[in-house]
């Protein structure tokens, strides 16, 4: 039975609250490093590793990654992930591995393999190596999963007093994903700014670890947001193209390594508040990604600060193809019973009260219809191509 760790409880006592910052060992990005993952591996002196691979991954990426951990002496024991990131998941992992005296656990995928990975090295009690195949979320740095139940709802965070040992993100793979990943990244990564001067303007403001969020975390959240207003457009034409570039190279950086500490030390807000909510709708749930959730959530949480703001985003997300009204996010504005269950749930998200103002089921229902409303006109403007290239299938 593995005990629970809260970090809330640890670092938000004290009056003030304690400045936390929380990052992984090492971070290690370039085109091809994935075939360097067994030399990176000395550095946990890991002998007997286990590695977290999809079926279809381990067909592909996997095979380099044991490559590389056989020609350094380590001796590779694949686990088949099976796609959603539950607390069953993690279970079975860790029944099918505890026999195996495995020394180490390397997570190569997504966000949901990467964050069940994160559950399964800590059950295990070895270091954990996390090996992105895309820079569509800001997983991979942090020190805490979110678990979503069978059929996809989300269903809580779990937190772990480690970070990763290390993170590797081959760019080239990266590359060789579908656009709309690296575009749903940029979508998560910009909220990164937002959430974290947020929390920063709040004096009872706390960062995902329950203290105060840092300058360091913030000044990363700035950089982040102007490195995707800067490259976001052409490094998801490299994608598109199946090539590395300085804009791609740039991209990924922002939405895996200053968007992950970023927002673990800097602080969530409306935006991921809202985000979260959304998964309650399984219409949206089964059609879309969490950096797009994300993208609305980020307007919505504008719609209460800056308009001006919130503009300047939507044109920036209809320019790359991230959603922007509710209708590319396979909800209908006039389905009073849907936005209630978005509403309800985000009343129920901690998070949306670091933005510092009083919060209401109205608050959050007026500021979203008005994001959507905006959204609306930003495409009635400017067209919504980069939408639909990436969503073929949208009506």
């Amino acid at each position: 039975m593995v005990t629970p760790y809260f970090p809330q409880a640890l670092f938000s006592a004290g009056d003030p609250a304690p400045r936390v910052f929380v990052s992984p060992q090492r971070y290690i990005q370039g085109d091809g490093v994935v075939d360097h993952i067994g030399s990176y591996l000395s550095l946990v002196n890991a002998r007997r590793s286990a590695i977290l691979v999809s079926k279809r991954g381990s067909q592909a990426d996997g095979k380099r990654i044991v490559a590389s951990m056989e020609k350094a002496g380590i001796e590779p024991i694949v686990s088949i992930f099976n796609g959603e990131c539950s607390m069953a998941e993690a279970e079975h992992h860790v029944e099918e591995l505890k026999g195996q005296t495995v020394d180490s656990l390397v997570a190569v995928g997504g966000g949901k393999c990467v964050d069940s990975g994160k559950s399964i090295a800590y059950r295990l009690g070895v270091p954990l190596a996390v090996v992105p195949t895309l820079a569509s979320n800001d997983a991979p740095t942090s020190a805490l999963a979110v678990f979503n139940a069978p059929d996809g709802v989300f269903e809580g965070a779990e937190f772990f007093p480690d970070s990763p040992a290390m993170v590797v993100v081959d760019t080239g793979i990266v590359a060789r994903a579908s656009e709309r990943y690296l575009v749903s990244g940029i979508g998560d990564a910009m909220a990164t700014w937002y959430e974290a001067r947020a929390c920063l303007r709040n004096p009872e403001g706390r960062s995902v670890v329950g203290g105060r969020p840092t300058l360091a975390a913030a000044a990363i959240g700035e950089i982040c947001a102007k490195t995707l207003f800067e490259s976001g457009i052409a490094a998801a034409k490299a994608v598109a193209e199946d090539r590395v570039d300085e804009a791609l190279e740039r991209v990924v950086e922002a939405n895996t390594l200053l968007s992950g500490l970023g927002f673990e030390s800097g602080g969530l807000a409306v935006a991921h508040g809202v985000a979260q909510s959304f998964t309650h709708l399984h219409q949206v749930h089964d059609n879309h990604l969490h950096g797009e959730l994300v993208a609305m959530g980020t307007l919505t949480q504008l719609m209460m600060e800056s308009v001006d703001e919130a503009r300047e985003l939507a044109e920036f997300f209809t320019e790359v193809g991230l959603p922007v009204h509710l209708g590319q996010l396979s909800m209908d504005a006039g389905d009073s019973d849907a936005i209630n269950t978005v509403v309800d749930a985000a009343m129920g998200q901690g998070a949306i009260h670091n933005l510092g103002i009083p919060m209401t089921p109205d608050t959050i229902r007026t500021a979203l219809m008005a994001a959507h409303e905006l959204g609306l006109s930003v495409t009635k403007a400017n067209g919504d191509a980069a939408y639909r290239r990436l969503h073929p299938d949208a009506q």
